[in-house]
């Protein structure tokens, strides 16, 4: 049993011994400017970023990332670092986003990329491998993204996960591991998991329709039928209209001029419409005939569905109508544990920014109240002087000529 043990702990040293972060980019002064390359593609006109902790933050310093700055403009910025070969391993992606502007429609997503990334170049169909994070586009569009290239082919994730739409700090993870599963989290809580095979289409399916499969001509798959000896009561049928018997002819009605006068039609209540059977239960009922399956011939299986090669640079590539959203704390690795403790004061930080956008929110309402009031106060002088000013009417008075004595 303590050999068990010991072998244990040896294999979690291990573990925690080759465990790597490639990249932790926490933009907390202007260097970012040396590891992160513009695009330079052409026929786009591409925003800028700025660096700042926002309009309200947890900290000013910590909380400092990347912000897009213009107003519909797409952007393009990329950084490459010490690649990270996923063979065997976890790939750990994970980055904040804080839609401040209060986003309207626009991408707050990250693009991972293998070491032939053009950055100079790099454009909207640039090949990744990876592209996770939030999209928001009015209130249709909602949702994280994870997209993998499978073979050269994008492939988005089957299942619809939630971005958070605020404009506070939200932290997005995502881990896919050498066993084939993955896992997305949202300020470190699951918000899905899965087996990459299942919750995306990179395989052809396992299964499919037998092509020499056909439904019984005698199958029937109605589950009631009409009563065969139900009949239609001799009174059914009646007009769906008739004449209005409380319509009388216009006095002024001329035969000659106006025709034969005719009374208005109006809804027969007694009415019944088409008739048809009773419906009973078919006694012939087979149920839904479902078509039989077979191994799909060009099935493969693969096990290395998570291997995404060498991963050797990131890029926020994306289009953004309303401008403000702030980038940070980006992070590559291969340590699940690493990123977890990462994010550990998030909370903190975020009860922090809340607080102060409420202290400015509430500054900015007594600020407006104090304007009203006062602009209240400006009519009513105004009102004021305007009543003072005016002086009473007095009719003037012409005196008659006269002769000087």
């Amino acid at each position: 049993m303590r050999w068990c043990v010991l072998i244990s702990a040896i294999i979690s040293l291990m573990y925690v011994c080759s465990a790597e972060v490639y990249l932790e980019e926490k933009f907390l002064d202007d260097s970012w400017e040396k590891n992160w390359v513009y695009s330079e593609h052409p026929d786009k006109e591409f925003g800028k970023f700025v660096l700042t902790a926002g309009k309200f933050y947890g900290d000013e310093k910590e909380s400092k990332g990347l912000q897009t700055s213009q107003d519909a403009r797409f952007y393009a910025i990329s950084r490459k670092f010490k690649p990270l070969n996923t063979e065997g391993k976890n790939l750990v992606v994970q980055f904040s986003v804080k839609h401040e502007q209060n986003i309207d429609c626009g991408g707050g997503y990250l693009k991972v990329f293998d070491c032939k990334l053009d950055q100079k170049g790099m454009h909207g169909e640039s090949p990744y491998l990876v592209m996770f994070g939030p999209d928001i586009c009015g209130p249709g569009t909602k949702k994280v993204h994870v997209i993998l290239n499978y073979k050269d082919k994008n492939v988005l994730i089957n299942k619809d996960i939630r971005c958070k739409d605020d404009v506070y700090t939200h932290v997005y993870t995502l881990i896919i591991k050498p066993d084939n599963t993955y896992e997305v989290q949202i300020d470190g809580e699951k918000a899905e998991s899965g087996e990459l095979e299942a919750d995306w289409d990179l395989l052809a399916p396992k299964k499919i329709k037998d092509p020499e499969a056909k439904k019984p001509e005698d199958w029937d798959d109605r589950a009631t039928i009409p009563d065969p000896d139900d009949t239609k009561p001799e009174d059914w049928d009646k007009p769906e209209h008739i004449a209005d018997p409380d319509a009388t002819k216009p006095d002024d009605w001329d035969d000659e001029m106006d025709g034969e006068w005719e009374p208005p039609q109006i809804d027969n209540p007694d009415y019944k419409g088409e008739w048809a059977p009773k419906q009973i239960d078919n006694p012939n009922y087979k149920g839904n005939w479902v078509h039989p399956e077979i191994d799909n011939p060009e099935y493969t299986p693969d096990s290395n569905l998570y291997h995404r090669g060498e991963v050797c640079a990131v890029g926020l590539d994306l289009w953004q109508v309303k401008s403000g959203t702030i980038f940070d704390d980006i992070l590559i690795t291969d340590d699940v544990d690493y990123a977890k403790s990462a994010i550990a004061n998030l909370k903190e930080m975020q009860d922090k920014e809340k607080a102060m956008k409420e202290e400015q929110d509430k500054a900015e309402q007594e600020a407006a109240a104090v304007d009203e009031k006062k602009d209240d106060t400006e009519d009513d002088d105004d009102d004021d002087d305007e009543t003072e000013s005016e002086e009473p009417h007095v009719p003037q008075v012409e005196e008659p000529d006269h002769d000087e004595l």
